[in-house]
Order: structure tokens, then sequence, then C-alpha cells
């Protein structure tokens, strides 16, 4: 017998297709279908038109999916604001290690220091039912609206390298003043008086925490800082930017001849810029200038002359996180779900480019 063609079974329709109607993307007509708090980054226009479209094509919630939606994934997603960017590499090894033996699966993405491409991944984090989320932030990861996007993701939160005002999302980091402390106490035991300190770019709470570690060691041996050996390299949208700014910053403290016989820069890639500078300039590290950077990326090491540096242990960061994030999704409750400050312990590592001042240091820095 022919069939009717009213006998032919009625196709489902899916997200995919709502999302072919209005030519966007399949996460976004879920936050909108799905009532997520994530739907509000769309613009009013584009959830409308999902609406009608939704309508228009007789769409209906797979309830079956819905279901599957309630188990465990066992996956934790991990956005990187730059993963080219050395301070993230070993904070990821550090999760993965801390992942792998509790059979949790991190999905690993990289939002290349755009904004909007971190909104669209939380949102794809979520249509994807990961458990928890980390974030290993750069100083980029600064705008309150996405603070708030973490806040109403609505599974435990961990920011790696940041610390952010909120009530939900935890935050991991290194004890920025401690370090900031150590590192003043390392090239003042060394006999320099005279240290020019670059800070990181203005507002910036990393380097605000270690500029106040700096004069809280000063206040405490009663030491005066020169102010006009302090300052600042600008704001970019490169984190890598900061060995420029190093470069610059030390070009500019010696066309205003302001003498020092030591530099404390805000982190290792402008502590590179500054011996770049130094060594262009025929200034030898540290036999006329000393030079501490901050983190003890891979590359401190590798250098000649060979950094010192205050290290924060940052694999041991990304273990921290993971293990948070483990913490708080246990389906036992136990866990504390509101948010804390884990601060790990800044230690110094003395390489080659400083040293105990010297007959031409002190030269040098003579005013």
């Amino acid at each position: 017998m022919k069939k009717t063609k009213s006998s032919r079974p009625m196709k489902t329709v899916t997200l995919a297709d709502v999302a072919r109607e209005c030519n966007v993307s399949v996460s976004s007509v879920s936050l909108v279908l799905n009532e997520k708090p994530l739907a509000r980054l769309l613009s009013e226009k584009t959830r409308s038109a999902i609406r009608v479209a939704a309508h228009k094509l007789g769409y209906t919630p797979n309830r079956n999916a819905q279901a599957l939606r309630s188990q465990r994934s066992n996956t934790i997603g991990v956005v990187v604001f730059d993963i080219a960017d050395p301070f993230c590499t070993l904070i990821l090894k550090g999760i993965q290690a801390a992942l792998e033996p509790v059979g949790m699966l991190p999905i690993i993405m990289d939002a290349t220091n755009q904004g909007k491409q971190f909104e669209q991944y939380i949102a794809l984090m979520l249509e994807r039912r990961v458990e928890g989320l980390i974030v290993v932030a750069n100083w980029l990861l600064s705008d309150k609206d996405i603070t708030s996007n973490l806040e109403a993701f609505g599974v435990p939160v961990v920011i790696v390298g940041r610390e952010v005002e909120s009530a939900t999302v935890s935050s991991v980091l290194v004890d920025n003043e401690a370090g900031g402390y150590l590192a003043l106490q390392h090239l003042h035991q060394m006999g320099h008086q005279k240290i020019a300190v670059i800070c990181g770019p203005k507002g910036l709470q990393d380097s605000y925490r270690r500029l106040r570690g700096i004069e809280r060691y000063a206040r405490s041996i009663r030491f005066t800082l020169d102010r006009s050996l302090i300052v600042e390299i600008p704001d970019a949208a490169d984190p890598l930017a900061g060995f420029d700014g190093g470069y610059e910053a030390t070009i500019e403290l010696l066309s205003s001849k302001k003498k020092f016989s030591a530099v404390l820069a805000f982190d290792d890639l402008t502590a590179l810029g500054v011996i770049r500078a130094l060594h262009e300039i025929g200034l030898r590290v540290p036999d006329e200038v000393s030079v501490i950077g901050f983190d003890d990326i891979p590359a401190a090491s590798l250098t000649t002359p060979s950094l010192s540096t205050i290290r924060q242990d940052m694999s041991g960061m990304g273990v921290t996180a993971a293990q948070h994030i483990i913490e708080l999704i246990q389906p036992n409750g136990s866990a504390n779900s509101s948010a804390s400050i884990r601060l790990t312990k800044p230690v110094v590592v003395a390489r080659e480019s400083t040293s105990a001042i010297t007959r031409d240091s002190r030269r040098l820095s003579k005013s």
C-alpha cells in the first residue's frame, strides 16, 4: 500500500535546526531556550529571533536529553586567557596532574586575550555540562562583567592567578605582598641602596600588592625608597608586552640620569626587558646593575645571565585549584560552596643576575 504524506514520521526538530534558521550557534539557542543566566550576553534581538524560530519550527525540548544532562559528565572546563603566556604552562600541568587520578577530564580552551571569546567559551562549557570551571588568568582579566558572568555559571569556579571580588568565585594565587617583601630584602641584604622599582600597569592588583610588600620591608628596616626611581609599565592588550615595558622603563630611567645599582622588576618578562636595555647601553648585569624578576617562568633559568627571581609555585597553584574544584563538586555536599582565597608561598631563587654591590655598582649608584 502506498504511504500517504501524513503517514510519514515527523522529523524531530533539534537545537541545531533552530540555530540554522537563525544563523546563530547551537550554544546560543540552548542558552535562550533553556533560560540560562548567560543568555543575557546575547542581544534582545537575537533572543527574540531564537524564540520565534523555535515556535515556527515546532521545537520541543528533548526530555531524555535533559535527563542525561542531570548526570555527571566527569569533565572540568579550563579556560586560559593566553596559552602562549609562559605563566600558564606549568599551571595547566598541575591542573591535569590533580584531575587525572580522580578520573576527571579537563576541557581546555584558549581565549587568546579576547573578552568576547572568553564569554563564548563560557557558554560552550555550559553546553557541554562541565562540573566545574578553572580560569587561568592574566592581567587582562579585570572586567567586572566577566566576573558576574562567572558567578552566573551555576557550577564551582576557581580563578588561578587573580583575586576577584565575589561571594562565589574562589581564587588561587601567590602571596604577592610577601613576594615583594622578599625581593627588596634580597637586594638590600646584598648592600644595594639605590634600587629602581618597575611596577606593573596602574590598577593591577598584583602590582599593587607587590609594591605594598616592598614598602613594608622598607619600613621594617627604616629604609627610604627613592620615589623618583619607582616607575610603572603601561597597560597593554598583550600580557607579553611586559618585556617591552621593562625595556622602555629602563631606557627612561637611564635617560633621566637617575642613578641606581639594582632593578626590582614587576615580573620575569619585565626583568628580561630591563636586562636587554642595560646590555644595549653597555652596562653589565650583575657587575654594574643587579636585576630581580618575579614568577620564575621557564626562560628565567635559561637566559644569560640567568635571572634571579621570586618563584611562585605555578604547578602547585594548578594542583590546588583542581583539588578545590574536586572538593566543591563532591556529591556528599560537605564542601563549602562559598568563595575562598588560597595563597601560595613565594621563595627567592638567587641566580646570576643579582650580586652583592661591587665597586662598579657603587660608583654607578653614587648620586
